[in-house]
C-alpha cells in the first residue's frame, strides 16, 4: 500500500463539500439535494465511479465550478468518492443537512473554504480516502477578546440573533 496527498486545488474563497457515497445515482441525486436547498446556488460536482468504465462523473450550475470538480476529482481518482464546490456566496451550512440526506451519500470528509490536502491510500485494487487536512495547525486556545469576536462576527454574518 501507498500512501500520499492530493492538494484540493481551488480559488481561497470557494467552499468545497468532500464526501463518499455508493452508488452512479450520486451526481444525479446530489444535484437535484442542490439545487432544492438553495434557489439558485452556483455549484460544480463530480463523483468518481468505482466500478466499469470508473469514470469521473459530472454536473452543476457554473461551468466552471463543474471543470473544477472533474479536475479535482480526477486526482483524488478514488473510488465513490465526490466532491462539491460552491459559487461565491453560498456555504456548506446551507446545503449540508440536504447533501448528508442524500441516500446514496456514505460519509462527508469535510466541508469547508480553508485550504484542503485529502490523504490518499493506494492498493493493487484502487484508491480510498484515509482522512483529511482541513486548514492549518492550531496555534491555542481563545481568551475573552477570541470569544467576543467569534459571537460578533457570528451575529454580523446573520448566523446568530
Amino acid at each position: 500500500m501507498e500512501l500520499t496527498t492530493v492538494r484540493i486545488e481551488k480559488p481561497e474563497a470557494v467552499n468545497l463539500i468532500l464526501g463518499q457515497s455508493h452508488f452512479i445515482k450520486t451526481v444525479e441525486d446530489l444535484h437535484e439535494a442542490l439545487v432544492n436547498s438553495v434557489p439558485g446556488i452556483k455549484f460544480g460536482l463530480a463523483f468518481c465511479e468505482s466500478s466499469g468504465p470508473a469514470l469521473v462523473r459530472a454536473s452543476g450550475t457554473d461551468p466552471e465550478l463543474v471543470e473544477l470538480a472533474r479536475r479535482n476529482a480526477l486526482a483524488l481518482g478514488a473510488g465513490h468518492s465526490f466532491i462539491i464546490f460552491l459559487g461565491a456566496g453560498f456555504y456548506p451550512i446551507n446545503v449540508l443537512n440536504a447533501v448528508k440526506a442524500v441516500p446514496e451519500v456514505c460519509h462527508i470528509f469535510c466541508a469547508t473554504a480553508n485550504p484542503v490536502e485529502v490523504i490518499i491510500a493506494e492498493t493493487e485494487q484502487g484508491r480510498g480516502i484515509l482522512g483529511v487536512v482541513d486548514g492549518v495547525r492550531t496555534k491555542g486556545i481563545e481568551g475573552e477578546e477570541d470569544v467576543a469576536h467569534r459571537k460578533n462576527f457570528l451575529r454580523a454574518i446573520g448566523y446568530k440573533l
